[in-house]
C-alpha cells in the first residue's frame, strides 16, 4: 500500500512538472487572464478625434490606464515612449488611457515625459471603471479578435528586452497542426 501511494505521488509529481516545463513563459508582472471580450472603449483622444476598440479588430492592441498623479504611472510613461519607438508602427497599437484628469494637467505632463504619445482621455473615469482595473497603472492587452489576453498591473519597463520580445511575438502567427 505504502509503495502503491509513494509510485502515485511520483507520478503526480511528474505529470506537474511537465505541465510546469510546458507552460507560457511570461515576462515579469504579465499574467494570462481568460480571455474574455474587451469591454467597450470609445473615447477622444486629446486633440478630440473620436476612437473606438470595437472598430480596430485585427491586431493585438495594448490599452494601458494611467494618470499623471500615479507614481509607478509617471516613472513607467518614458518606457512605453521608449518601447512605441523601439516596435515602431504594425507590432500592436498602443493605446493609453488618462484616467480622470484635465487636458491641461494631461498635455503638460506629457509634453515633457513623452511628447509623442497621444493619449484619449476618460475625464469621467467610466471606461475606466468599465475596465475595473485594480489599480493604476494598469496594461491590458487585447488580442486580434477583441478578447483581453494578458494583464499587468503596476509599471514595467516596457522597454527592457524581455517586454519587447513578447510584445514583438504577440503578432506572430503560431503554427497551424493540419
Amino acid at each position: 500500500m505504502k509503495t502503491a501511494l509513494i509510485h502515485g505521488l511520483s507520478t503526480c509529481l511528474l505529470v506537474l512538472a511537465a505541465f510546469t516545463a510546458c507552460a507560457e513563459t511570461l515576462p515579469p508582472g504579465v499574467m494570462r487572464i481568460n480571455g474574455t471580450a474587451a469591454p467597450a472603449l470609445q473615447l477622444d483622444n486629446i486633440d478630440g478625434e473620436a476612437y473606438d476598440l470595437e472598430a480596430t479588430h485585427g491586431h493585438w492592441r495594448f490599452v494601458h490606464f494611467w494618470a499623471s498623479w500615479c507614481g509607478p504611472c509617471r516613472k513607467e510613461m518614458p518606457s512605453i515612449a521608449r518601447m512605441a519607438t523601439t516596435l515602431g508602427e504594425g507590432t500592436l497599437e498602443i493605446i493609453l488611457v488618462n484616467t480622470a484628469e484635465t487636458e491641461d494637467e494631461v498635455f503638460t505632463f506629457l509634453g515633457i515625459v513623452a511628447p509623442d504619445l497621444l493619449p484619449l482621455m476618460d475625464t469621467d473615469g467610466q471606461v475606466t471603471e468599465v475596465w475595473q482595473p485594480r489599480g493604476l497603472p494598469a496594461t491590458y492587452l487585447v488580442d486580434p479578435s477583441g478578447r483581453i489576453q494578458y494583464q499587468a498591473l503596476g509599471g514595467r519597463a516596457w522597454d527592457r528586452p524581455v517586454y519587447l520580445e513578447f510584445l514583438r511575438d504577440l503578432g506572430t502567427p503560431t503554427p497551424q497542426n493540419d
